[in-house]
């Protein structure tokens, strides 16, 4: 059997609690979802510039580990250890990345593992389809509100509670942030061609659409194409090429075996960049208590890459 969460509260069996039949959909959420990708456009408006390009990157990369190190590893799986004040700093990254706030994402992340492509996970392809389990699920009636009772080791903290239900506030200081820098370089920089709005789009607007894309695609893709390596009981598959855009979330059929790790690429060649970004935090003492991968599930790793064991 797959290694996964304790249980809280419920059997893998059992209704879902406080689930309601998947209907219509949440637009009130949808509507800043949309801005933003509609305002991509404005790229041929204000034009580009190797330093917009450059920032988009970055705010990518460092958004991204906000995700993946963070609302995933750390918060949905409790994969290591941080202070409180680290806590906070990485609660913080992760709700710039505009997918609402750090308790939200880990109580359906730990619905996801508890009820993986079986009813009551709230995006399986499986259960919903590609394009459902892609991005409108979010969107969904029963999947608006945080599960409180999946995260209570997580709502003790009353900053992360502040976090989760004010969650625009730290996209809407992103955007202020871009904007102000844009204006600063230009100004102080005029070789750079940049200018506040070009830094808004490309800082934001471009960089959050594709980290949405980026790790909406391991809830549908990452469990349609790819290799298994383990039997789990279900679809996940291991995906070189989504590994490599999400920093190492692409190794999701692994990621099932064992959860709990803080480390996902199992075997050598599989590069994991947040699993490389942890240990660097770790050698600086800003985490600790990195969880790792049992012995008997990395053994599998040195067997031909069709192999698959029974969980």
């Amino acid at each position: 059997m797959t290694d996964v969460l304790p249980p809280i509260g419920a059997s893998p069996g059992a209704d879902v609690p406080g689930r309601k039949a998947p209907s219509g959909g949440s637009w009130r959420l949808g509507i800043p979802f949309g801005l933003v990708h509609l305002s991509c456009l404005a790229v041929l408006l204000v034009g580009w510039s190797p330093v917009a390009v450059g920032v988009c990157l970055g705010m990518y990369v460092v958004r991204l580990f906000g995700i993946t190190g963070f609302y995933h590893r750390y918060f949905s799986h409790r994969a290591f250890r941080v202070s409180r004040p680290v806590q906070l700093g990485g609660a913080l990254l992760g709700a710039a990345a505009a997918q609402r706030g750090p308790l939200w994402w880990a109580a359906h992340h730990r619905r996801h593992h508890r009820f993986t492509d079986r009813p009551g996970d709230p995006h399986s392809p499986v259960q919903d389809g590609l394009l459902r389990s892609h991005v409108f699920w979010i969107f969904a009636p029963a999947n608006h509100d945080t599960d409180l009772a999946l995260v209570e080791d997580l709502a003790a903290y009353r900053e992360l509670r502040f976090l989760d239900r004010y969650h625009h506030l730290v996209p809407a200081a992103a955007i202020a942030a871009m904007s102000v820098l844009g204006v600063v370089v230009g100004h102080l920089w005029p070789g750079s061609h940049t200018s506040g709005p070009q830094m808004l789009v490309w800082g934001f607007s471009v960089s959050t659409v594709l980290l949405y894309h980026a790790t909406f695609a391991i809830n549908s893709l990452a469990h349609t194409v790819g290799t298994r390596r383990y039997d789990t009981n279900d679809t996940s598959r291991n995906n070189w090429a989504l590994a490599l855009l999400t920093m190492g979330e692409g190794w999701h059929n692994n990621h099932h075996r064992f959860p709990g790790a803080a480390r996902q690429g199992f075997a050598r060649w599989e590069l994991d960049v947040t699993w490389l970004g942890l240990r660097v935090l770790a050698k600086l003492r800003v985490v600790r208590d990195l969880r790792p991968v049992p012995p008997r599930i990395l053994a599998v790793t040195k067997e031909p890459r069709t192999a698959a064991v029974p969980g």
